[in-house]
């Protein structure tokens, strides 16, 4: 899997592990290499709309369902200020959140603190 802190830094991580570059992406998928440059950079949201984000996951070659895909999506949400669909889709996971959200506000938590605190919602 492609490491990425961000939206924009993941998509172009995987446009360069293609080694295509910004143009030459752009001109072979029909999208605008200002927004895409934009949009690697931060400078521009992810877009909202399934249908885009769909297309610019076939241009990067994401295989539906892998774990590249969901993280490609993911981040769109989360750079978007909202919950990633896979997350919303488990009820027992949901009714965690409040909890979760709790604990990350009221106090620090460290990298092995916030593993733990994952491993437990997945296993639950």
């Amino acid at each position: 899997m492609v490491k990425g802190a961000s939206f924009g830094d993941f998509f172009r991580a995987l446009r360069v592990e293609r080694e295509e570059t910004l143009r030459q992406f752009c001109l072979k998928n029909g999208f605008d290499a200002g927004n895409i440059s934009r949009l690697e950079r931060g400078r521009l949201p992810p877009p909202r709309s399934r249908e885009k984000l769909d297309e610019y996951a076939k241009g990067l070659g994401l295989e539906e369902g892998s774990d590249d895909w969901y993280k490609f999506f993911d981040l769109a949400a989360i750079s978007a200020g909202r919950i990633p669909p896979a997350i919303l889709s488990d009820e027992e996971v949901v009714a965690r959140l409040p909890l979760v959200f709790r604990t990350l506000a009221n106090r620090q938590v460290d990298g092995d603190e916030l593993d733990r605190l994952i491993e437990l919602i997945r296993r639950s």
